[in-house]
């Protein structure tokens, strides 16, 4: 079942020092930058974009494992691809692969994982990949599997949504929303991966958009 309410602060400070291990990283300087990303995922203005979404993202790709080809580098992709996040803006996938390579190259880590860190990151503006990508497929799918959560985590992520989204007239959120929702359920399939756990988590996510959609127009 996903959830995104629960954090586990101990376990996630554990997976970024074992991501980091094999890199020979300085103790410190790992520190320093993962209290810059979790500073900057428990920013007050975030209700879904926090550390229990990136916690999520991270199961999914652990889960996903015996398919990925770089490990380290989707798992850095996970960690940093929101770490910019403001939702008036329309760059916040470039700013966070930015962030991304400086705080990257800051620790030392190969250049190649670097670019396949930031180049996942940017992928992750329009969801769109090549076949051949699989470690792109897998993040972007763990990005959206709260699409295909049961139906009360579902609206508990809507509305997480909407209060991000705050600043917006109700008229208009609603009006893009739905838009955004409609893009979804027009693409052959939601999830690029095919397998069990996505092929269960398409069903529903195809329910969830159709309901909120229905409840969006309804109350407009």
């Amino acid at each position: 079942m996903l959830t995104i309410g629960y954090v586990d602060g101990i376990g996630l400070k554990s997976g970024w020092e074992s991501l980091l291990q094999p890199f020979n990283v300085e103790r410190n300087l790992s520190k320093r930058v993962l209290f810059d990303l979790v500073s900057a995922y428990c920013s007050k203005e975030r209700y879904y974009h926090t550390l229990g979404h990136i916690q999520q993202v991270l199961e999914i790709v652990e889960g996903m494992r015996t398919l990925v080809c770089n490990f380290p580098a989707i798992q850095l992709a996970a960690w940093f691809h929101d770490v910019i996040y403001d939702p008036k803006a329309t760059d916040n996938e470039e700013r966070s692969a930015e962030y991304a390579a400086t705080a990257l190259k800051n620790l030392l880590l190969p250049q190649a994982t670097i670019d396949a860190v930031t180049a996942m990151i940017l992928s992750t503006k329009y969801h769109q990949v090549s076949k051949e990508d699989i470690d792109t497929q897998i993040l972007l799918d763990a990005d959206l599997a709260i699409l295909g959560a049961d139906e009360p985590e579902y609206k508990f992520y809507s509305k997480a949504i909407r209060r991000e989204y705050g600043w917006m007239p109700e008229e208009e959120y609603r009006q893009k929303r739905v838009q955004v929702l409609l893009n979804f359920l027009k693409r052959e399939r939601i999830f690029f991966t095919k397998n069990k756990v996505f092929d269960e988590l398409e069903t529903r996510a195809r329910r969830n958009i159709q309901a909120e959609i229905k409840t969006l127009s309804s109350n407009a």
